[in-house]
């Protein structure tokens, strides 16, 4: 794939032809998931059986690691198959820590666990073409977005490990720490942003109601009434649905049930702070909102949208 790679490399992507192979040349950088998406559509087009091996251009996988993942799809072909790094060695610190950071964040946000999140090394069975082509992002993003989205699609995931490869501390990679991170991390800070709006129409209207009633399940469920329709809608519209359209009628009764579960856990952590331990109302609502907060971000990804 030649995304906009311009003049500088015009003679390697000819050399490339003439081996045999097939480029396809955007005429300016598109990002890298859309040029793997246009991989994608050309592979569909092509009809083709054989299993897909993705793998970056800047010096990181060796051909040896490339082929065991062409060998794997054919025994995982219901896995999305990950070439996993090991990060041994000497390790650019932008690297380590990236990585580090996505695979924790992965992991709060499914609860599965992967050992590399960011990996460029991938093999995809032919199946799999038609849902690679729908997964929004046109950019780094891409890549994440395509592992949050394959358990609910019914793809697992198997990791090979590879060895760990950077040429001049990988100062070839066109990967932004500061804008690309951001495009990465934007579901789990839209969401984080739902959240304390929510938290705060919660707070706000548990102190109103708890103001003139005595009954603290009252407070607790006309807040988290309100709080929930609002999360809800937010939810929905910005965070899980951003880009495809969910149907109410199959989202919203799945969201309540969520939230009845949700308010029962909420109303028995309240109950145990509060009344039982004694810790003052608004200090007890903020730890148990702290303990709820990732299991309804899995909650949501997972089962809801």
């Amino acid at each position: 794939m030649d995304d906009g790679s311009g003049a500088a490399y015009r003679e390697l992507f000819s050399s490339v032809r003439e081996l045999g192979c097939t480029v396809i040349t955007h005429s300016i950088n598109k990002g890298k998931g859309h040029a793997l998406k246009a991989g994608f559509h050309y592979f569909q087009q092509k009809d083709i059986t054989d299993g897909i091996v993705c793998a970056d251009s800047d010096g990181q996988h060796l051909p040896q690691d490339i082929m065991k993942i062409a060998s794997s799809i054919q025994e995982y072909n219901q896995h999305i198959v990950l070439g996993s790094r090991r990060f041994t060695g000497k390790v650019p610190l932008r690297s380590r820590f990236g990585n580090t950071a996505t695979r924790l964040v992965y992991s709060f946000a499914t609860g599965n666990r992967l050992y590399d999140t960011q990996t460029g090394l991938r093999g995809y069975s032919a199946h799999m073409l038609s849902w690679l082509c729908r997964i929004p992002g046109d950019r780094f993003e891409y890549e994440m977005n395509l592992l949050l989205e394959a358990p609910a699609a019914g793809f697992s995931f198997h990791e090979v490990p590879i060895d760990t490869i950077y040429l001049d501390h990988n100062e070839s990679s066109h990967f932004r720490p500061i804008t690309d991170s951001a495009r990465i991390y934007a579901p789990f800070i839209a969401f984080s942003a739902s959240s304390l709006l929510s938290a705060a129409i919660d707070f706000l209207l548990l102190a109103l109601i708890h103001l003139f009633s005595s009954s603290l399940l009252f407070a607790v469920l006309g807040a988290r009434l309100a709080s929930s329709i609002f999360n809800y809608t937010m939810n929905k519209r910005y965070v899980f649905s951003k880009g495809k359209r969910a149907a109410i009628k199959r989202s919203m009764p799945k969201y309540f049930a969520l939230v009845a579960v949700i308010f029962s856990l909420n109303y028995g952590l309240m109950l145990l702070f509060n009344e039982r331990l004694g810790i003052p109302l608004l200090v007890a609502k903020l730890l148990t909102e702290a303990s709820l907060f990732a299991f309804s971000y899995y909650a949501q990804r997972r089962f809801v949208y």
